[in-house]
């Protein structure tokens, strides 16, 4: 009796911490569901976030053969090929493959872009001394800028050979495409005084058909709505730089020129943030009126005048290419509201920027 009555007892108690047990394993089973439901949604966000890389052409010195490529990655990850060629130029993308024009040695590489980067040695088409400048590629043609031979010549993707589309007096740099006609501005007259000439060239018939005359030395063209936007980089025979931005009218051909007189350029860009024209000026960039005066309270980036080198705006943010022509090098990215959000070492003198996502 007294027997049955300590084994009932023991069975209870123990029946009671066998119970206990089972809920706080129940708790804490549900936390773990909880805890590895909320883990793999924030791993889903990283794994469905598209692949992406920002390249950055950077020069290196005149002569010695070190320019490099940096790209940068969705999860901001930092990596390069190096020593490609003689003064890394220009960079564009596409159909998944990344375009470098390398000036000094006369030769575009195609690089295929998988999900680890640049797929490596690339394609090397040499140009044939051409000093090949700037491009863009339309319908499987890259067409680009050539200052020793003082034309644009066309790349046929197709089979990778090279001739010649239109020839000037004097040495053509920025090149856009606009749907229909490419723009091409003339950086400097055949004795490297500065020009004030921009030509259309109607990729229909292939003829060159209109003139146009800007402010001198057009650096860098862009195209919003029905006016083309030029910025102006020019210096006297003491070499002060002076800068200005030009606007064409496309319907009507007026030309208006606003000289802002002399002082540091800061990479002689024109650029569209949204809706907005933007010039590189004073460490920044600062939106336009529509008399292409500088509106002060829209400047974005702090930085050092004289070291701005290039910018660029992608996915709405500004990148700054930084070099004091020595032991400086990087990149500083912006958002729209002038806050800096990252700084990125990178190779000697970053000049052009090219942005690739993967396809969903």
């Amino acid at each position: 009796m007294l027997f049955g009555l300590i084994l009932n007892y023991y069975i209870f108690v123990n029946l009671k911490k066998i119970k206990f047990n089972i809920k706080k394993f129940k708790i804490l089973l549900v936390a773990f569901i909880v805890i590895l439901s909320c883990s793999n949604d924030e791993n889903n966000e990283i794994f469905n976030e598209p692949k992406s890389f920002t390249f950055i052409a950077c020069e290196g010195n005149f002569g010695a053969s070190n320019g490099s490529i940096y790209m940068i990655n969705e999860m901001g990850e930092v990596s390069s090929v190096n020593e490609i060629g003689d003064v890394v130029q220009s960079l564009e993308v596409y159909n998944n493959k990344l375009f470098v024009i390398v000036n000094n040695s006369s030769k575009i590489i195609a690089y295929d872009i998988t999900e680890n980067g640049l797929s490596l040695p690339g394609i090397e088409i040499s140009t044939n001394g051409s000093g090949p400048r700037e491009m863009v590629i339309v319908n499987d043609n890259l067409y680009f800028t050539n200052w020793n031979t003082n034309d644009v010549k066309v790349l046929n993707l197709f089979n990778y050979t090279v001739s010649e589309l239109a020839s000037f007096e004097g040495k053509p740099e920025s090149i856009i495409y606009d749907n229909e006609n490419l723009f091409v501005g003339i950086q400097l007259n055949n004795d490297y005084s500065d020009s004030n000439k921009m030509f259309k060239i109607n990729l229909s018939n292939n003829e060159v058909e209109e003139e146009y005359e800007i402010g001198y030395g057009p650096t860098s063209i862009l195209k919003s709505s029905t006016d083309i936007f030029v910025a102006n980089t020019y210096y006297d025979q003491n070499f002060n730089a002076f800068f200005s931005t030009s606007r064409v009218d496309l319907i009507t051909g007026e030309t208006t020129i606003n000289n802002y007189g002399e002082g540091v350029v800061c990479g002689g860009s024109v650029l569209k943030l949204n809706s907005d024209i933007y010039r590189s000026f004073d460490g920044g960039i600062v939106m336009l009126d529509n008399e292409l005066n500088f509106i002060n309270d829209t400047k974005i980036g702090n930085e050092e005048p004289g070291q701005v080198y290039s910018s660029e705006i992608i996915n709405e943010k500004v990148y700054f290419g930084i070099t004091n022509f020595t032991d400086i090098n990087l990149v500083k990215i912006y958002n729209s509201n002038n806050e800096l959000e990252s700084t990125i070492e990178v190779g000697l003198f970053p000049g052009d920027f090219a942005y690739w996502e993967e396809q969903q």
